[in-house]
């Protein structure tokens, strides 16, 4: 399956697809790229006179990179009619730096283990020049859904 694959199966659509290139997967991780506009809505209000990007958005790109798009690939494409689902089930997330409007993150992901279902990945958010801005391990449920 080719990334383009991968990111025409993603469950989302703008204004809450947080990926906008899937540079590499395989079956040990993923890597991918972000970059948050400065016209999305949420750094309306969100410390409106400097504005940050969300936790939870940082983290939801992480889980999109990292665990969704992973989820899909080790799914594969083992049945035509059946199309992968995958659940957010836990997450444990440090940040260390900001990510203000107009940044490009790339997300690695590292599987831990894809057993029962249950997809486990350690992911990390580095700015451009390459800093951490969070890490932590995210887990999910990776299930398969009639297409409609």
């Amino acid at each position: 399956m080719t990334t383009q694959e991968i990111l025409d199966k993603l469950p989302y659509s703008k204004p809450f697809l947080f990926v906008d290139e899937l540079l590499q997967i395989n079956e040990n991780g993923s890597v991918g790229t972000f970059t948050y506009d400065k016209d999305l809505d949420f750094y309306k209000g969100h410390f409106k006179d400097s504005p940050v990007t969300p936790g939870v958005i940082m983290t939801e790109t992480m889980a999109q990179i990292g665990l969704v798009c992973m989820g899909i690939y080790l799914y594969g494409d083992s049945n035509a009619e059946m199309k992968a689902h995958v659940m957010l089930t836990s997450v444990a997330v440090d940040f260390m730096k900001p990510v203000f409007p107009g940044e490009k993150v790339t997300v690695t992901a590292e599987k831990v283990y894809f057993r029962f279902k249950k997809l486990n990945c350690n992911v990390v958010m580095k700015n451009e020049a390459g800093e951490t801005v969070c890490k932590g391990n995210i887990s999910g449920m990776v299930t398969a859904k009639l297409h409609e």
